[in-house]
């Protein structure tokens, strides 16, 4: 028997990866704060709990850098960075789920749906709790209760997983058993599973 009942799993930075290089090589290109205007909350915050679409984000973004020509394909460039899945953590949490079920916990925009097809991953979950569907995101903890409910355990039966600190101390608050992902044996240790 394993030590919990289900495994809650973020998305980003644990199962789907960017090429972080060539982000960095597009800032340095246009000269321009690519990352820190992105992910601020002020932008990105409305598109992951479903107030605004991922094509407006990238416009606000495109706005705060100049507005220009010059921003926008600069934003262009930076929306078409490749992306892809980390395949031994796909084959872990496989493996888990001959166990019990995996969800998928995901600060995301309403593009995650194509991301997921393009991926291969349509399927492979047993559910996705996505921020821009419910409506909250990590690391507000009604966003780590739904996911427990969809797996139809309680919190304390859960092991959650993720790159973010800040979710990570979120979900040991409600009781959970969580691990800060950084390599794959991060995620093999916690999964205790059966050789």
């Amino acid at each position: 028997m394993l030590p919990f009942d289900a495994v809650l799993t973020d998305f980003d930075g644990v199962l789907r990866h960017f090429d972080h290089a060539a982000q960095a090589s597009i800032e340095a290109r246009y000269g321009l704060p690519l990352m820190k205007t992105a992910f601020d909350p002020t932008f990105i915050g409305p598109a992951t709990i479903g107030r605004a679409t991922e094509a407006q984000w990238a416009e606000s973004v495109a706005v705060a850098l100049g507005g220009d020509e010059r921003a926008r394909q600069a934003v262009a460039e930076f929306m078409d960075i490749r992306f892809w899945v980390d395949d031994e953590v796909r084959a872990l949490l496989a493996r888990a789920q001959q166990y019990v079920p995996v969800i998928l916990v995901t600060n995301a925009m309403d593009t995650l749906e194509g991301h997921l097809d393009l991926l291969g991953l349509t399927y492979f979950a047993d559910d996705v709790v996505s921020s821009h569907r419910v409506g909250v995101a990590k690391p507000d903890p009604r966003i780590y209760a739904i996911a427990a409910e969809r797996a139809g355990v309680p919190p304390e039966r859960c092991l959650f997983v993720d790159d973010r600190l800040a979710n990570v101390e979120a979900a040991r608050e409600l009781g959970m058993t969580a691990v800060h992902y950084r390599a794959l044996a991060d995620l093999a240790s916690a999964l205790h599973l059966p050789d």
